[in-house]
């Protein structure tokens, strides 16, 4: 099944994002390898492709997971909680309907 995770930033978290993308990106990029993601990207904080020095404030990763408890415990592993630029994390079961 499909779930939707959504990682809220912290203040000023563009530091925080710099540091700990590498080990971010590895995880999404297993995501896709293994044929799982469907997509996943930032949320800017300001109505821009690139918001600057605004950052962002969060970001959506919708990927097929067996279960739930799977699906929270691969987020509760994820680099940017870890790593303090989300402050929290939530996950949530999501139905593909378009396209």
């Amino acid at each position: 099944m499909l779930y939707i995770i959504i990682g809220e930033d912290c203040q000023d978290s563009l530091s925080k994002r710099a540091a700990n993308r590498p080990a971010h990106l590895q995880r999404l990029h297993e995501l896709r390898d293994q044929g799982r993601l469907i997509l996943a990207g930032p949320m800017p904080a300001v109505d821009a492709v690139d918001p600057g020095p605004a950052g962002f404030t969060g970001s959506v990763i919708i990927a097929e997971f067996p279960s739930l408890a799977d699906a929270q415990s691969w987020a509760d592993a994820e680099p940017y909680l870890i790593g303090g630029v989300y402050t929290q994390v939530s996950v949530r079961p999501f139905k593909k309907v378009l396209p």
